[in-house]
């Protein structure tokens, strides 16, 4: 079941209650991932993916923030400097805490087309040299170690149809993963060899604001993954983009 986030009777929800509800629904995921029902932590998992990516990814009645965010940055706002996160969470391993808005988009979707595919399926990323080409972007990997006018030059370059079309990819492939995991997959953690194909593959630099996400990766089983990578990271770094939105009722 898909929630209506955006609307409550008649009226815009505000954003601090949008980003209330999809993290009280991430701390359901959380604790079936505790639990041993496999037919829970899918779906849970399923549904705060929804909340978090555009409502083409999972067939959602209602717009989501990711999809407000897409046509903010459609209307030439792109490149609008916004913080990387709130909070300091990761920022001492960052090249900037300043970020044009498209970057957390590329950067959560990068993340999630390696981690699904790669580390959750032991399968080959979406991403190629063709999306590249379409989306306009000058690096393959995540994009963690880019200083502030490196990140806002890549942003200036980015066609966000481009990259909204990606985000859809990866996503409607993710949640393919999420139905066929099984609670041993679950429960594991992956092998030394599927988290350096990140690093040959290019998704990762060897600058240590990139490399370190190996090592953080490499330690969770495929839980902590669902949890991290494929559902909190991009609410974490939705929060900062929506302070953009003039849409949320205050």
């Amino acid at each position: 079941m898909i929630l209506p986030l955006f609307r409550q009777k008649g009226k815009n929800m505000n954003k601090e209650t949008i980003l209330r509800i999809i993290d009280e629904k991430s701390g359901e995921l959380a604790e079936a991932i505790g639990g041993d029902d496999i037919e829970a932590i899918r779906q849970k998992a399923l549904e705060v993916h929804a909340l978090v990516h555009p409502a083409e990814v999972s067939g959602a009645p209602e717009r989501t923030i990711a999809d407000y965010v897409f046509d903010y940055m459609a209307d030439g706002r792109q490149n609008v400097p916004v913080p990387r996160q709130d909070g300091d969470v990761d920022l001492k391993y960052a090249g900037t805490n300043t970020v044009p808005l498209c970057w957390h988009f590329w950067h959560t979707c990068r993340i999630e087309d390696l981690v699904s595919n790669i580390l959750m399926a032991n399968g080959k990323q979406i991403f190629d040299a063709e999306w590249q080409r379409e989306i306009g972007a000058s690096i393959t990997d995540t994009g963690n170690a880019l200083e502030e006018d490196e990140a806002a030059e890549f942003g200036a370059k980015l066609n966000i149809e481009a990259l909204r079309r990606y985000m859809i990819a990866v996503g409607k492939n993710t949640r393919k993963i999420i139905e066929s995991l099984t609670l041993d997959q679950v429960k594991a953690k992956v092998p030394e060899e599927w988290v350096m194909r990140i690093l040959e593959e290019g998704g990762v630099t060897t600058d240590f604001r990139s490399v370190w996400l190996l090592v953080f990766w490499g330690r969770l089983t495929v839980g902590g993954m669902l949890l991290i990578p494929i559902t909190d990271h991009h609410m974490m770094h939705l929060s900062p983009c929506v302070n953009n939105l003039p849409i949320f009722a205050e």
